[in-house]
């Protein structure tokens, strides 16, 4: 296969794990192992990546080995904000890097962390994870994704020109709320939109996934295709996430599909390579429809391309 450009519209820095779930606090147990509150415990880092922490240098030896152009290094309560870590990364290769950030909405000083994030330091792009596996519903109870708290940041993110990246958990668990969400997006029809790992289906849920995108198929919002395998239980080729992919393409187009490989949580279980070439190889794309999503749709969506 040709060599193609790419962009990893989904990818993670550590600098200290400190997530928060439905299991409660979230910290390392060594040999890049996390455990929660309960007890649950699982491997959040492969070792080549590091032990407790994910260097911008260790992300960047694996793009460079890949040949990926750029990342958007995206947040989650999975890992814990990662916001001013991240940040410093895209100052320190600018070429490589566009940083995003996230915050809580309870928070007592939340407009100074807006102001601070968004204004003073001038990322641009939020992300908000509101699962209740590990995002916002977790740890602060079910909230209606068209409701106030989740109106006023909205609000402030096309007030400031924001591309707003969401992850709305499981589809079909109760964060999962794609007729408030095409609600919400309906009332900022200017704003862009990035809903992450085509709505999570599990294997089964072909015809609840298309209908979630049926609904969603707005002209200002995008689906990245972040997880996509490892929420299948996918083994290479992917042929699973490629059968999601393939309906994806047929509702919403290739051009509104974005390459992302929650590096480094899915490279435990799986090879970087093997996540690009489930797109790069995939005998039911297009040559024009995989340059599209490994790399054109998030140039013009992150990188202004």
């Amino acid at each position: 296969m040709k060599r193609m450009k790419i962009i990893d519209a989904h990818v993670h820095l550590v600098q200290t794990i400190a997530g928060t779930g439905a299991g409660g606090a979230l910290r390392a147990i060594g040999g890049g192992r996390v455990m929660y509150d309960d007890g649950a415990s699982f491997q959040m880092i492969p070792p080549e990546m590091g032990e407790d922490q994910v260097s911008p240098e260790a992300v960047l030896a694996v793009m460079n080995a890949h040949q990926v152009e750029k990342a958007v290094l995206l947040q989650g309560n999975f890992s814990g904000f990662q916001n001013i870590y991240s940040y410093e990364a895209a100052r320190r290769y600018p070429d490589r890097f566009l940083a995003a950030a996230s915050y809580d909405p309870f928070c007592l000083r939340c407009e100074g962390i807006r102001r601070h994030l968004f204004e003073e330091l001038g990322i641009r792009v939020v992300k908000f994870e509101v699962s209740t596996g590990s995002g916002l519903m977790s740890n602060h109870g079910v909230l209606p994704l068209d409701g106030d708290v989740m109106e006023r940041e909205y609000a402030y993110a096309d007030d400031h020109s924001l591309v707003f990246v969401v992850d709305i958990g499981k589809l079909g668990s109760d964060s999962s709320q794609i007729p408030a969400l095409r609600r919400a997006i309906l009332r900022h029809s200017s704003m862009t939109f990035v809903v992450c790992h085509l709505l999570a289906p599990k294997r089964g849920m072909e015809w609840e996934m298309r209908e979630g995108l049926r609904q969603l198929r707005l002209p200002n919002v995008w689906f990245d295709l972040a997880s996509l395998p490892s929420n299948l239980r996918d083994t290479p080729p992917f042929e699973g996430a490629r059968y999601f992919t393939h309906a994806a393409v047929e509702i919403v187009g290739a051009d509104r599909l974005i390459f992302g490989t929650d590096m480094p949580f899915n490279l435990c279980s799986a090879t970087y390579q093997s996540l690009v070439d489930c797109v790069r190889e995939d005998p039911g794309l297009s040559l024009s429809q995989k340059q599209a999503i490994l790399y054109d749709n998030a140039c013009r969506v992150f990188f202004g391309g």
